[in-house]
């Protein structure tokens, strides 16, 4: 029986090395302080996908009575 290598992938936020397997929780980042970082990025907007701005007339009303 051979044993083979999982297949490694770097880390999005610090570039470290991290197994791709099942065990691996946070993957495809290496811990959870670097998907904690990424998601701290994209809720402040520093990440974004590019797109043109929504239409806000075309958005729906907003729910309640306000």
């Amino acid at each position: 029986m051979s044993s083979t290598k999982p297949r490694e992938v770097p880390c999005p936020n610090c570039g470290t090395l991290t197994p791709w397997t099942s065990e691996q929780k946070w993957r495809p980042f290496c811990s959870e302080r670097c998907k904690l970082i990424d998601l701290g990025l994209w809720a402040t907007e520093q990440f974004r996908v590019p797109g043109e701005a929504a239409d806000e007339s075309q958005l729906p009303p907003p729910d309640g009575d306000s």
